[in-house]
């Protein structure tokens, strides 16, 4: 899988700057309400924190370490509005969106992106961290640091050094390049330190130890073992790190070699899928059509393989424009097909589609493609035989029964079941079950057996 990990280092404290109308002074600021209020400090500007003031400690704590800071109250609604609007406008660049909405949980200001597949509609990942900078910049206050990552540990950290500047070993920096491209609106522009793919491990091995770790403790006892280094920490087995450290030590273990501890879940419901493409200018030839779902399907095919799932039906919504059609014309044109099987084969569920598009032309030229997946769970394993040769997903009885009812007529084609192949008569050891098109599936067929 990859991930791109964008975070706006004190971005509370940015919305509260932008939400401001007079000018704002120069000096420490804390943000989670007034002294004499009971509850803790949200957020505090670099200078609060030089002078001891800490995310999470009590505001009247904070008042006695910075007395002459700015205390500001939280706008939780208003906070949480502006970064709902920034993830709705991230889920237009991929279907795979995961952040912290809650402005008073420690992880706003924090967001993932899934990657895998992408570079169909996009291009090249820095490419795509411009645009999601650009996109960005007229929502969200100020551009945020991003790394890119196999894992959601490797992607945070790149993006740690993206904001430090440091280039880290089997990383390569292309803050550059991604700068110019979303200079015109996020002035600064965004700064990226991406991983090779597979080279995770590499890239964690000569940073600090105790950056698998936030627990005091044990960093403490990292330390105390002379492992300074995540490379070290690696190279031990893991029997004896467990040892050493209990559950926690398989955790940091596993993170230290470059694989994932927790597992990347979108914010959107997880057995939905979408996403959608404008057409400029509208076209009307159906080849046209196939290749801008070519792109759809087979991103989403990508990210199904990352995530090891399978979608069990799918959407396909086509905007119309009427202007140069006799006639009234509908907005658009809904094709809603289900799968088969649950599959993860993007080539498998174009195939499908076009083949509905070919039966059923669209009255006006297209001016936008909506691929939405549904029923999207957990891929569910095969047993194969060991002396039968396998076909691919495609070819399968379900997807050529499919396929046919489509060319042909779905109240045309049947198919035969065996039942008892022992039966003393033979017109008793199959039966005839109903038209494809008669709304069952594959799933459905064995839930009946």
């Amino acid at each position: 899988m990859r991930l791109l990990h964008l975070y706006w280092p004190h971005l509370l404290i940015r919305l509260a700057r932008a939400r401001s109308s007079g000018p704002f002074e120069v000096g420490p600021i804390v943000l989670g309400g007034m002294p004499w209020t009971n509850g803790p400090v949200l957020d505090a500007s670099r200078s609060a924190l030089e002078l001891g003031v800490r995310p999470g400690m009590p505001l009247g704590a904070a008042h006695r370490l910075a007395p002459e800071a700015r205390f500001l109250d939280p706008s939780p609604e208003a906070d949480g509005a502006v970064l709902e609007a920034a993830l709705d406008r991230l889920a237009g660049f991929s279907p795979g969106v995961a952040a912290e909405a809650d402005p008073v949980m420690p992880g706003f200001g924090r967001a993932e992106v899934q990657l895998d597949g992408l570079a169909r509609l996009w291009g090249p990942e820095p490419l795509i961290a411009s645009r999601i900078g650009e996109a960005l910049a007229e929502v969200l206050p100020g551009p945020p640091l991003a790394g890119i990552g196999g894992t959601r540990f490797v992607a945070a950290v790149a993006a740690s050094l993206a904001g430090r500047g440091v280039a880290g070993v089997a990383a390569r920096e292309v803050a550059g390049g991604v700068a110019r491209g979303a200079a015109a609106i996020a002035g600064d522009g965004v700064r990226l330190h991406a991983v090779e793919p597979g080279a995770d491990a590499d890239f964690l091995a000569p940073l600090p130890a105790a950056t698998l770790s936030r627990d005091p403790e044990v960093r403490a006892r990292l330390d105390r073992f002379g492992l300074r280094r995540i490379g070290q920490v690696a190279d031990l087995p893991l029997s004896a790190v467990v040892a050493r450290f209990g559950a926690e030590g398989e955790w940091i273990h596993v993170r230290a070699r470059g694989l994932e501890t927790e597992p990347f879940r979108p914010r959107c419901a997880p057995e939905r899928m979408a996403l959608v493409l404008p057409i400029e200018p509208p076209v009307a030839d159906i080849e046209a059509l196939r290749f801008v779902l070519h792109r759809l399907a087979a991103t989403f095919g990508d990210q199904l393989v990352a995530r090891g799932a399978a979608a069990g039906r799918a959407r396909l919504t086509l905007g119309l424009d009427g202007t140069l059609v006799a006639g009234e014309t509908p907005p658009a044109l809904v094709i809603d097909q289900r799968l088969p099987e649950p599959t993860s084969e993007g080539l498998a569920v174009e195939r499908l589609l076009l083949a509905r598009i070919e039966a059923s032309p669209p009255p006006a030229p297209v001016a936008s493609l909506e691929l939405e997946l549904g029923e999207v769970a957990p891929a569910a394993g095969t047993q194969l035989t060991l002396f039968t040769p396998q076909t691919g997903r495609t070819g399968r009885l379900g997807w050529q029964l499919a396929r046919l009812g489509l060319r042909f007529g779905e109240h045309r084609v049947g198919w035969m079941e065996i039942g008892d192949p022992e039966a003393p008569l033979a017109e008793t050891r199959w039966t005839w079950r109903r038209p494809v098109g008669a709304g069952t599936s594959a799933i459905d067929r064995e839930r009946r057996r």
